[in-house]
């Protein structure tokens, strides 16, 4: 047996706003919020039905946590995001700059495939060209 990724935890200062704004970037909903930590999931999971779904089918959550330091180098880690075939990419990154991303410069060229974007506490994620899969 394997391990299963439950989680991806996100350090920021205003969880609640976090939350809420990755809820609205990804399709997502938070189930869980306090000032100190919020949980988001993706929005077809109903937190009643979890235990019926076999444990290797969800897909990880994510969790933000609050923290007093601020960020202050380009993440180590970070999240890439896809539209669909069928999806205006540029439409895409366009809703989410409407939403507070913007553009993030970590050293990648114009000639890349995949756009750098920002959340509004710094934490950078890209959006790559569309995907079938």
């Amino acid at each position: 047996m394997v391990l299963r990724w439950y989680t991806l935890v996100i350090d920021c200062h205003d969880v609640r706003k976090q939350a809420a704004w990755w809820a609205e970037a990804i399709g997502w909903k938070t189930i869980i919020e306090s000032d100190e930590e919020c949980v988001n999931i993706p929005a077809w999971v109903e937190p009643d039905t979890v235990k019926d779904i076999p444990w290797e089918r969800i897909g990880p959550g994510m969790v933000f946590v609050k923290v007093p330091e601020e960020k202050t180098l380009k993440n180590r880690l970070h999240l890439d995001f896809a539209p669909h075939l069928s999806q205006d990419r540029d439409a895409e990154i366009a809703r989410l700059e409407s939403l507070g991303a913007r553009r993030a410069d970590v050293g990648q060229t114009e000639d890349n495939s995949w756009t750098v974007l920002a959340d509004p506490e710094g934490n950078e994620f890209c959006v790559l060209s569309s995907r079938a899969y």
